[in-house]
């Protein structure tokens, strides 16, 4: 009685759940032989639509992929397919979109994308199916770059491995930039207004510089996002000469090997790189050997001239405002004049040529491109030349997109801007020559503010001296100025403290810096000095050797 009672109690049971497998099988069986009629959808329509429903495809396309199941998950085919579902081959091939839609599903994938013929499960869907789990795309929407690069490099990576054809590939990796329009990368390819194909092949570069570092590619690599082959063998003859469309918007160039260009081998230009990867921080050649400093990044300073040179500065400084400068230009460029101002500060060392660039860039608001000289000088004979040329790109892009113009900062130039060498003969003396070449051209075209600096201004090439709108030189402070320096260095220091310093050592600003940081570190090792002056004349000394000046510069 208990247990009728029991009976009794217990609610009808509602149908079993279904698992993945559980319906795939359910399908495999009542498709065999079916000739996918509609009593096969009528029969197995709960399996069917739920397998529909989890992998977001048609009901069509869910048998389809349980019948691939059962025939493979390796070297399935056309007539696999075709004798198990009892259909005649020719019937077959009108599932063919449907198979390319599994393609793009990620649920199956061609064995070579050149031939359509055969196909295997995708990996992972086998993996997620072990533990009754739908295997799903990673969204594609609302990434950052990082993740539309990692995007690309899962849809290069199925071309690679022929689980897609090149045509595919193009269309996807427009989908994914369509798709993720907030994505600065995104936006620069739309701004350059290509072919999807040649939109294509920018993006491909750039996936082999990103995910892969490879910076020197060989054409053979660009074979499988171009199906049709008299295409690729136009693409392939373009790229040889250059004539193709990437090159003449200097996005990719002809790769170099020992100096010289190899016309089978290419690269992205540093304009594409900065433009194209800004995002993903990638450097460039040029970013190696020019460092860009924000004018806010500069620290205030109080210098202090000669007269004759404090008028001078005053007078560049109330050039470089934005209001005068532009000014200049327009009378310039209406009396026919070169719009491109370069300076040049001359003098010994540590007496403020390149504080006083800072200052003016602090003061007026603009950046500047300070450019490392010896890096520059490349041990490859030819990359030196494809430095400076890209380093004055980059300067001339700059000043395109900022409204202020930046300083372009040659600091201690005087490896290359001093004296050519006549009848150069070894590789060295000619790759100086033509870097000196290349910089004396770039000045009779230069739209901006260039200024240079050297400690050795008898050793100058004419050809630059005549190319400098303003030299100033600059001389050691008199006994006036150095107590104004000597009182702005150490506060504490009395009037007539400075004004005996000054009076007793020559010395340049950087010098008198030199030793108040030296004084600094005496007062934290052994406290305050009642009189610090006979401490500091002994330091003076010290900054002499053999009764000479120090030619090291001091960093003032």
């Amino acid at each position: 009685m208990e247990t009728k009672e029991a009976t009794k109690k217990t609610p009808k049971s509602s149908k079993k759940q279904l698992s993945l497998i559980d319906a795939i099988e359910t399908v495999i069986e009542k498709s065999e032989d079916s000739k996918l009629g509609k009593e096969l959808f009528k029969e197995a329509k709960r399996e069917i639509k739920f397998l529909a429903d989890s992998y977001g495809i048609s009901e069509t396309q869910a048998v389809l992929f349980c019948v691939a199941m059962e025939k493979g998950p390796r070297r399935i085919d056309f007539d696999d397919l075709a004798r198990y579902l009892n259909i005649n081959n020719v019937r077959m091939l009108q599932y063919a979109d449907d198979i390319n839609a599994l393609i793009r599903r990620r649920l199956i994938r061609y064995r070579d994308a050149k031939d359509e013929e055969q196909f295997d499960i995708y990996p992972p869907v086998v993996k997620a199916l072990k533990h009754n789990e739908v295997y799903t795309l990673s969204p594609k929407t609302g990434l950052t770059c990082e993740e539309l690069f990692e995007q690309l490099n899962a849809l290069f990576s199925d071309l690679y491995e022929d689980a897609i054809i090149g045509d595919e590939a193009v269309l996807e990796s427009a989908k994914l930039l369509e798709e993720n329009k907030q994505v600065e990368f995104s936006k620069q390819i739309h701004a350059l207004k290509l072919t999807k194909k040649e939109q294509a092949l920018v993006v491909f570069f750039c996936h082999l510089l990103v995910n892969k570092e490879d910076d020197d590619i060989r054409i053979g690599q660009l074979e499988d996002l171009i199906c049709n082959k008299s295409e690729f063998q136009r693409i392939k003859r373009e790229f040889r000469t250059g004539e193709h469309i990437l090159f003449k918007q200097q996005l990719i160039e002809h790769g170099c090997v020992d100096g010289i260009a190899d016309n089978n081998r290419y690269k992205l230009t540093n304009s594409a790189k900065r433009t194209l990867l800004a995002e993903l921080g990638v450097n460039t050649t040029d970013e190696n050997i020019a460092n860009l400093l924000q004018p806010q990044q500069l620290t205030a300073k109080e210098l202090f001239y000669p007269t004759a040179i404090s008028n001078k500065i005053d007078e560049l400084t109330k050039f470089f405002t934005q209001e005068h400068y532009l000014q200049v230009r327009e009378r310039m460029s209406a009396r026919g004049f070169r719009g491109g101002f370069a300076c040049l500060f001359y003098g010994g060392p540590g007496t403020g040529k390149t504080e006083t660039v800072y200052q003016l860039a602090r003061r007026t608001g603009r950046e500047i491109m300070v450019v490392d000289v010896p890096q520059i000088k490349s041990k490859w004979v030819g990359d030196s030349e494809k430095n400076i040329k890209a380093l004055f790109d980059r300067y001339r892009e700059l000043v395109k997109r900022r409204e202020l113009a930046p300083i372009l900062l040659f600091n201690e130039a005087d490896a290359i801007i001093s004296t050519r060498k006549s009848g150069a003969q070894n590789a060295v003396d000619k790759m100086e020559n033509a870097i000196q070449n290349i910089i004396l051209q770039e000045m009779e075209t230069l739209d901006g503010i260039m200024i240079a600096t050297t400690n050795l201004q008898e050793n100058l090439d004419n050809a630059f001296e005549r190319r400098f709108l303003y030299k100033i030189k600059f001389e050691k402070p008199d006994a006036a100025v150095r107590s104004k320096i000597w009182q702005q260095m150490i506060p504490e220091l009395s009037e007539n403290d400075a004004t005996t310093l000054a009076a007793a050592h020559d010395l340049s600003g950087g010098q008198i810096e030199n030793v108040a940081r030296k004084h600094s570190i005496n007062v934290v090792l052994h406290g305050e000095q009642e009189n610090p002056l006979q401490s500091l004349l002994a330091e003076c000394a010290a900054e002499h050797l053999n009764n000479k000046e120090q030619h090291r510069r001091i960093g003032f």
